[in-house]
């Protein structure tokens, strides 16, 4: 008869490792696993759902279309502004213009005259606007300009937006008088 070896301290620890791990390899594989359940959302704020999104989209719609026609009126209003800062740039153009010559420039002649020297204009000083060219009205016609004017002076001044006489609003006609 063989001996058996004697366990000693150190081999007791081994002893249950080697028990664990002499298993065959079948059954290992036949043993039942616990089945993994799906993971679940946790409780709580995790996203927003599509009838939160269509809520805050017909919000923005709305202060959209309270806000777009402000918005509109104001540039509108603003085109005309400028439009009334420029008869009035031009109308000072034109006083110099006469300070020099002696008299405005004639309906024929035109704004032109304040930049290039019509040939009737003796002790003509100019240009008398910034650049080689009248600048064009903020929607992009040219400013009307006749003399005399009918209430004295000269008429200088844009049809607005439509490019037509009278109207209201954008439409409205800038005049300097």
């Amino acid at each position: 008869m063989q001996k058996q070896p004697q366990p000693t301290a150190l081999s007791a620890p081994f002893a249950a490792m080697r028990r664990r791990f002499d298993t065959s390899w079948k059954t290992r594989r036949n043993r039942r696993r616990p089945r993994r359940r799906p993971r679940q959302r946790a409780a709580g704020p995790g996203g927003f759902t599509l009838i939160e999104l269509l809520i805050v989209l017909v919000i923005l719609g709305l202060l959209a279309g309270l806000a777009a026609p402000r918005a509109i009126r104001y540039l509108g209003g603003a085109k005309t502004d400028a439009a009334q800062l420029q008869v009035e740039s031009l109308g000072a153009a034109l006083d110099l213009y006469r300070l020099d010559v002696g008299t405005y420039p004639s309906t024929s002649e035109g704004l032109r005259a304040l930049v290039e020297a019509p040939a009737s204009a003796k002790n003509w000083n100019g240009p008398y606007t910034k650049g080689r060219s009248i600048p064009l009205d903020p929607w992009g016609n040219e400013y009307r300009y006749t003399y005399p004017g009918e209430n004295g002076g000269y008429d200088l001044y844009s049809l607005g937006a439509d490019n037509a006489e009278g109207g209201e609003d954008e439409d409205a006609d800038v005049r300097n008088n």
